[in-house]
């Protein structure tokens, strides 16, 4: 993606390498400089908008995990909690699901739930989306420390 700026920054020039890098460099903290405004004012956008519109992770119904086939577990720090495994689902469900919790970072320490989800998800491992069942509805339970 750079090369064509490359070479169009050089067709320009008269090959002072000097006169190049300087034009780079300015270039760069110029893009730098514009991100830094950008994420500020949206840092500050952010801030404005009332509680109720804001909404931090996407609105997907519980469907696109639920209907996934669960395996029942049980661990000493988690609980009752259930494993999908990609082989024994059909791929075009997994990826919905997989691709909505790779895309909100969910982990078990940041699961992915909505105020209105019987269970919380989240990614571990390879090929696995794990749930839990939320206390209340909308409800997470308490991660274990790690």
């Amino acid at each position: 993606m750079i090369e064509p700026f490359r070479n169009r920054i050089n067709e320009n020039f008269t090959g002072d390498l000097a006169l190049d890098r300087k034009l780079v460099e300015f270039l760069v903290k110029l893009r730098d400089g514009s991100q830094m405004i950008a994420d500020a004012a949206n840092e500050y956008l952010e801030s404005l908008a009332p509680s109720e519109v804001k909404d931090d992770k996407p609105k997907v119904p519980e469907d696109t995990f639920s209907i996934l086939k669960y395996e029942p577990q049980k661990g000493a720090k988690l609980g009752d909690y259930e494993v999908a495994y990609k082989p024994n689902n059909l791929p075009d469900k997994w990826s919905n699901a997989f691709n909505v919790l790779n895309a909100s970072n969910a982990t078990i320490q940041n699961r992915y739930h909505d105020k209105e989800f019987s269970f919380s998800y989240w990614l571990y491992g390879q090929d696995k989306i794990y749930r839990q069942k939320l206390s209340k509805k909308g409800e997470e339970p308490s991660a274990p420390s790690t």
